[in-house]
Order: structure tokens, then sequence, then C-alpha cells
């Protein structure tokens, strides 16, 4: 996460939309920096200058999905509330984060597969990062008597970021509905 960290230049993350654009588009393999070059409207040269290749390019949007997804879901946890509608607000930051580009293009697989090869390192430590923020939640609300846990918070937060990730099959229009519901459950059945 440390390369999302350092993406605090606005042509940076400007390259990285344009990136994502194209590998949505035509997917990983089929996309040239020059195509990236072309499309964050900059010479293929002055793109080598922000980052060494397609692969650098794809962890850095890893990196700042999870610095995002992160940031957005502490801000949701530290609100007030019912369990349910606090878990329904950070469970929705998981849905916003997606973009549609991904569950819908005709690369979107190719590119989570690619995703996964590339990026496994940053995928533990940004889930590791998740599981902490809502196994400090669960702490924090059964330590003030507000939740009732039936395992570990670590081991329950672990559950519900699976539960969470299982809801996300076709048809994609459905997954924040599901989601949704899902927190629900989950709050509800949480409440002391």
């Amino acid at each position: 996460m440390q390369e999302a960290q350092q993406l605090i230049d606005p042509k940076a993350e400007a390259i990285l939309e344009a990136a994502f654009g194209q590998f949505a588009a035509y997917g990983f393999r089929r996309t040239s920096m020059e195509d990236i070059a072309k499309a964050a409207g900059m010479s293929r040269p002055a793109l080598y200058l922000y980052f060494a290749g397609k692969e650098a390019i794809l962890r850095a949007l890893v990196g700042l999905y999870y610095a995002r997804l992160g940031n957005a879901v502490e801000a949701a946890l530290a609100g007030a509330g019912a369990p349910d509608e606090v878990l329904e607000r950070a469970f929705a930051c998981h849905a916003a984060a997606i973009p549609d580009a991904v569950l819908r293009a005709a690369h979107g697989e190719e590119l989570l597969d690619r995703t996964a090869a590339l990026c496994g390192d940053i995928f533990v430590e940004g889930e590791g990062r998740l599981a902490a923020l809502y196994a400090d939640w669960l702490s924090r609300e059964a330590n003030a008597g507000r939740l009732r846990l039936a395992a570990p918070p670590r081991e329950l937060a672990g559950t519900m970021l699976a539960a969470a990730k299982g809801t996300k099959v076709a048809p994609y229009d459905a997954y924040p509905e599901r989601l949704r519901l899902l927190a629900r459950l989950l709050g509800r059945g949480l409440r002391a």
C-alpha cells in the first residue's frame, strides 16, 4: 500500500484512471503503455516517468483501491447508529469501491485474475487492514455493551468479510442490495 500512499500527484491519479479505463475496455494483456499514455493525454516516455510498466500501474491501482476503501470503511464504522445501520454504511463502501466497469467489463475477469497474480501482497495487506477495522469496531461495541460476540472479534471480522465477498455474484446489479441485507442480518444478530 506504500505505492498508493505515494500517489498524491494529481497527474499520477489521472494516469491510473486512464489505465483503469483501458484495462476494463481492452483487458490487461491487450492494453499497451502507449494506449494508457494516449488515454492520459501524455507521451509514452512521460508515462514511464511515473510508472515502470503496466504491472506497476496495476499494483498502484490496487493499492489505491484498498487505501480509499479502508479510509471509507473506517469513517463508516466511526459513525453512530444501531449495529445494522453502521454495518450497512460500512458494507456500502465495499459496493461503491468496486467500479461497475470491473464487474461488467468483458475483460473484468481477466483483470481480476491478473490482479490476483500480481498484487497478492497488496491484497493481503489491504484485507488485513479491513479485518482489523471491523475487529476493532466489534471490540469497541462489545465493550460498550451494544454487541454480543459469539467468537473473538478478529474471527468474526474475517467471517463477515468472507460473507460480504460471497454476495459478489451475478447479477451484479443486486450486489449492493445483497450487501445491505447481509449488513442488516449481521447487525441484528450481534445486538446485545
